[in-house]
Formats: structure tokens, sequence, C-alpha cells
């Protein structure tokens, strides 16, 4: 969970210094080696690969490092309070790994919800603030702490907006993305028009700017290269590059006030139909858009130039993209998720959604951990190294699942024969988790389209 490279203070060795350490590391080695030649034995491979020597780590060059490495936390701990100039990492999902296979995980219900139809993105902006976006326009900020909501008015383009066409400002297309830069300095979402893009100051939420003449369709998702730069994707199938300079716009306006900017670059996605989702592979340096005719579509992020497309085994309900530190690319279909492999595109797992037309609606990693937002108000967590589904410690027969409330439903005309009969539950458009990876905030609504409902939801 975490590692300390300790300093010695007094002696010549750290305390964590102990000569036995080196002799459970030798052992280890030589089990996972038998293991290795145990599984090579039952199964005959067309390529085998053979330890470069048997020394079972005698003269390794890291011994004296590893030596000098703490993987007690409490070291951590110590040197992080005493400010000593060590070497310290930790991976905090372990401890959202140990709260879901613990099975403690409560639900808390966001009340006060009202008339909101449908949260489509969410963010958390602090460690007591989430930021989310809805299907009737809004961006709202919720409190965890006072039980509090802010609604965020939006943004408006320039009058000039006017002379490109697209549907109808007034109909109710939604905030479809909220994107937080590097630095958490700016906050990207939708403006009053859905074929524009909002950018405001964090963590006051002031305005800056409003970025317009890019799409004639609506933005249906933004990602950040850099603190700067910011690419948006459309129903129109284009894709727009732009650049956030906040000081050069601080000096053309004066308080409340904000301003306009265009597009550096406006390009075609070649063989996409509506540019669905996007997200940026840092170790590639590479843009990733999903399309909804069942295509993914790799961008260089040094020239935004597009370098290529792949078909993916399933063209329904595309809907969902996420990526891991490792590169990993995870979508979301109809009845499963994909793994696909950052360097080739090919398929490395179809993940079975476990339930039978549920839809995968979102998707994130943390760790080693994907969590899959589904459409019947379920989340699933699947554990990509392991490759399986996370299980419970409590009763290791069945796997972790957490069962979203009912939430606020108006009832359609049209749909309310219908639900008197089948039980209703939400969708989960879009869920995040905090800074620690111990909170969960959850939101959605009714996935039928002509169905007005919410839901929202924090789990710790």
């Amino acid at each position: 969970m975490a590692q300390t490279t300790r300093m010695a203070v007094y002696g010549r060795t750290p305390p964590c210094a102990h000569r036995a350490r080196l002799a459970d590391r030798v052992e280890r080695g030589k089990k996972e080696r038998q293991e290795r030649t145990r599984k090579s034995d039952q199964k005959p491979e067309d390529f085998v690969a053979y330890d470069s020597s048997d020394d079972d780590f005698e003269n390794d060059p890291n011994e004296k490092l590893y030596l000098r490495t703490s993987n007690n936390f409490v070291d951590y701990l110590n040197s992080r309070e005493s400010g000593m100039k060590e070497v310290r990492t930790v991976k905090n999902y372990y401890g959202q790994r140990h709260i879901l296979t613990q099975e403690k995980f409560k639900e808390h219900p966001v009340p006060q919800l009202g008339n909101i139809n449908k949260i489509f993105c969410s963010q958390w902006l602090s460690d007591r603030q989430v930021v989310f976006g809805t299907k009737c326009n809004k961006l709202m900020v919720y409190d965890v702490v006072k039980h509090q909501l802010d609604h965020i008015p939006s943004l408006r383009g320039s009058s000039s907006r006017q002379t490109i066409t697209g549907p109808p400002t007034d109909q109710q297309t939604g905030i479809h993305s909220v994107q937080i830069n590097p630095s958490r300095t700016l906050l990207a979402t939708g403006a009053r028009n859905p074929n524009e893009i909002a950018v405001y100051r964090l963590p006051t939420l002031d305005p800056v700017c409003v970025g317009q003449n890019a799409h004639t369709d609506w933005v249906f998702d933004m990602c950040w290269l850099d603190d700067q730069f910011l690419v948006s994707g459309s129903r129109d199938t284009r894709m727009a590059l732009w650049r956030i300079q906040e000081d050069e716009l601080l000096g053309l306006q004066e308080v409340p006030t904000y301003g306009f900017v265009n597009p550096l670059e406006v390009k075609e996605c070649k063989s996409a139909q509506k540019v669905r989702a996007l997200a940026f592979n840092k170790t590639k340096k590479e843009l990733a858009a999903l399309s909804l005719n069942g295509y993914i579509h790799i961008w260089s992020a040094d020239d935004f130039k597009q370098r290529s497309s792949k078909k993916l085994p399933s063209c329904q309900e595309n809907v969902c993209m996420a990526v891991s530190d490792s590169g990993l690319y995870a979508i979301g279909c109809r009845s499963y998720t994909l793994l696909l492999d950052q360097r080739t595109l090919q398929s490395i797992k179809k993940i079975p959604s476990r339930y039978t037309g549920c839809g995968i609606r979102s998707a994130s990693f943390q760790g080693n951990i994907l969590t899959i937002g589904t459409g019947v108000g379920m989340l699933m967590f699947y554990d990509h190294r392991a490759g399986k589904y996370l299980e419970s410690s409590i009763n290791s027969s069945r796997t972790v699942v957490l069962k979203a409330s009912r939430g606020y439903v108006f009832p359609n005309e049209e749909y309310v024969d219908g639900f008197q009969q089948v039980k209703y539950t939400p969708a989960i458009y879009t869920h995040c988790y905090d800074a620690s990876g111990i909170r969960l905030f959850s939101a959605g609504g009714p996935l039928p389209a002509n169905l007005h409902g919410n839901y929202a939801g924090l789990w710790q």
C-alpha cells in the first residue's frame, strides 16, 4: 500500500534494513519460477523465455535500495509528518478495495434535487463539493457536508453565434461533460447553447470565457490535454482544439463579464458518426475518440492529427470510455465492457455485465479496479489485473455490487401503465471518486428518453 525509501538518521542503515527480508525475497522468487515452470509443463507454448541466470538474486544491484525501502504505512506517515526528504509513494486505491470487499459502502441519497432531469456528468471540486450537469441544462454544485445545492448560471455566447445553424437552444439537450484541467484551476463544461463550451475559474467558479464558432450540433464530451489546451467532440462529427489563456482574457474584460474564444483548429473525425466520448492517454500522448457507429479513433496530441480508426466488435450503444494509468482502454457497450490494448487496439477481453440487457452507461479506472455503471441502477467492480469481478470478503460466493435507490421519477402518461407492472431502477450515467478514493458519487436518472426524473447518491 505504501513505500518509503528510508534515510538513516543514526548509524549506517535504517531500521527496516533486515537481512531476513532478502531471504524472503529469494524464496518468493523461487516459488514464482516454479509456478511458471509448472504452467509451461502443463501447456506447451510456441515461444518460451528462460531466466538469464539462476543465481536467486545473489548479485542483485538493487539489494541496497530494497533494504532501505519500507512497506510499513506507519513509516510513511512518520516520514510525511516529520517533513523528511525521503521518497514516499502511497496507493490510495487499496483503501477503496478494502471498503468494497468488506461491503462497508453505504448509500446516502442526495436530497432536494426537485425537478432536475437526469444527471449526465460529475466531478469532485474538493473534498466536500461535487459539480454535476443535467439534461435540463443546469450546472449544480452539491456540498456533501451541508447537504446544500447551488445553481451556477450558464454562460451565453456572443450575438454572432446566430450565424451557425443547429438545434434550438431552448431544447433540453443537456450538459454532457464536466472536465477539470490537471492543475485544477479551470473547469470546462457546456454553455447555454449546447453547441458551445463554457470555462469557469476554480475554486470560485467565476466565468472565464465561452468557446464558440466550432460545432453545429451538441457537444458530447471534452478532454484537457494540459492546463491550457482543451479538445471537444460533438454530434456533428467534428473535433475542436481550444487554447484557454486566462491571463489574456483577464486583460480584456472586467469582472463580472467574460470573454469569447474561437477554436485553434476544427477537424472532421474520419470514419466517425457522432463523436460520443473522449479520453486522453498520457502514456502515449494520444487522444482516443469513440463514435456511435462503433469505431475508436486515435489522434496525436502533439499535432492534433488523426492517426488511425479501428472498428469495434460491437457497434451497439457505445456511449462511454475510460483509460487507465497504464494506457488500457475500457469501452462500454450494450451487454459487456470491452478492454483494448493501447498498442494494437485489439480486444483483450470482453467483460460480461452479469445482468441481461442492462447496458453500460459509465466507466472509470481507479488503480486496478474498473468501476462500471449500468442502466439498471447497479455499480460493478472489475479487477483487470486479476481478470475477474471483485469478490466479497464476507461472502466469497458473491461479487461486490452497489445497488442504487430508486431516486425520483415524474411519470409520463405513456409510461404510467408500464411502470405499474415493472420495477423501476435508474441508470447510472455518471460516477466519480474523490481524491482519497474512499467516497463515490453516482448519479443518473430514468433510461427512457421521454421519462423525466433524477437520481444522485453518495457512497461512503
